[in-house]
């Protein structure tokens, strides 16, 4: 599994708030979430990114509340993962739980400049930075955890396999 994309900067402690606003949550519409990703962060970054594009942030991405509105919100604007210092403890579970892969870098998280082309291989964790061709490494993603991404998430996951 392998992602490719324009990178997107954010800095630390980005909220749920900021990922996806209260305000929208009166829908669960992946659709409608994903207009509103990011928008009081950055306010045009709903119409800017492109499918497969890379959000990079610093550390504590996705802290707040517990919705899992703000994965399904990234993955509907078209992101095709996150890359950050860290990650808060219930974003990280939620994230894999909708389907959206996330990987930890302190040095990818540093020095990845917006703009930039970026390249991340989840079997092997290896981010590379095609503009700069600097590459760093994050844990890889399970073989197991690769096939509930691919499923959509956990839910799917389990429906696909005569779960539900």
């Amino acid at each position: 599994m392998k992602f490719h994309g324009r990178a997107y900067r954010f800095g630390n402690d980005v909220d749920t708030d900021a990922i996806i606003p209260a305000r929208y949550l009166n829908m669960s519409d992946p659709e409608h979430l994903g207009k509103h990703c990011m928008e009081d962060a950055d306010p045009g970054f709903a119409s800017r990114v492109r499918k497969g594009d890379i959000i990079v942030a610093g550390k504590n991405f996705g802290c707040g509340s517990s919705r899992e509105h703000a994965p399904i919100a990234i993955k509907a604007c078209g992101v095709s993962c996150v890359i950050a210092s860290s990650f808060a403890r219930i974003f990280f579970r939620n994230s894999f739980n909708m389907g959206l892969p996330i990987f930890e870098s302190d040095e990818a998280s540093a020095e990845i400049k917006e703009g930039d082309s970026v390249e991340v291989e989840a079997s092997t964790g290896v981010i590379t930075n095609l503009t700069s061709g600097k590459k760093y490494t994050a844990k890889p993603i399970p073989a197991f955890m690769q096939q509930l991404i691919e499923d959509g998430g956990l839910m799917e996951h389990i429906r696909k396999r005569g779960g539900i």
